[in-house]
């Protein structure tokens, strides 16, 4: 059985272990493309945009019968995007405003295959809990918020800034698998493990999105 040859558009640490939970063997090539949102661009269009064009961009460096994955994800707080923080002054910023509330993050998934570029997008509430000054500053000091849509990583082991989440744990992390599956599927590429258990064994998250993101039957799942 002839094995598909993947090519996962981003050098993610996160996306690149949530990948590796289908065990399909793949390879990385980096996009590099522009990130500013366009003017009344909503988020919804914003991360399926870049998602499709990280896809796009390294499909003339893949082989001809790649599968190519792409991915972007955003934190949204209303409709503001809140893209990586360009300094510890904006990473502070962002945290206080996401601190005690309830925010979305939006990660698109763009695959191509053939010419075709199909793409799912899944959202998540993310309950931020109230954590102080002294915990911002502490964080910040990590380094960790510089790269991180939002400034935070919710997996952070010695932050820990969200609150119990009721959603896609690996969506928040930068890659929801099922929706990655449920794309799959449709031109009929299966993983090569129980990538739901393995998920959530990983994560240590029991997830209760799982079966409904892979019938389609949630909302915001598409």
């Amino acid at each position: 059985m002839k094995q598909n040859k993947f090519v996962l558009a981003s050098n993610s640490p996160r996306r690149k272990q949530l990948f590796g939970l289908g065990g399909w063997d793949f390879t990385v090539i980096v996009a590099d493309i522009d990130e500013t949102p366009f003017a009344d661009e909503s988020p919804r269009e914003y991360v399926i945009r870049l998602a499709q064009a990280k896809a796009l961009a390294i499909q003339p460096q893949a082989e001809s019968d790649a599968v190519i994955v792409g991915s972007d994800t955003t934190v949204v707080d209303g409709n503001e995007i809140l893209g990586k923080p360009i300094n510890e002054a904006d990473a502070r910023r962002m945290l206080k405003q996401l601190r005690g509330r309830v925010h979305q993050v939006y990660t698109a998934i763009a695959i191509l295959q053939n010419g075709k570029l199909m793409a799912a997008l899944s959202i998540t509430d993310v309950p931020m809990r109230d954590y102080s000054d002294a915990e911002i500053e502490a964080y910040i000091a990590t380094g960790d918020p510089m790269d991180k849509a939002g400034a935070y990583a919710i997996q952070h082991p010695g932050f820990k800034p969200v609150n119990k989440l009721d959603g896609c744990y690996a969506s928040v992390m930068g890659l929801p698998m099922c929706h990655v599956l449920r794309i799959l599927k449709q031109v009929e590429i299966v993983p090569l493990a129980d990538v739901p258990h393995a998920c959530q064994s990983l994560l240590k998250y029991d997830c209760s999105v799982s079966p409904a993101i892979l019938s389609g039957e949630l909302a915001g799942s598409d």
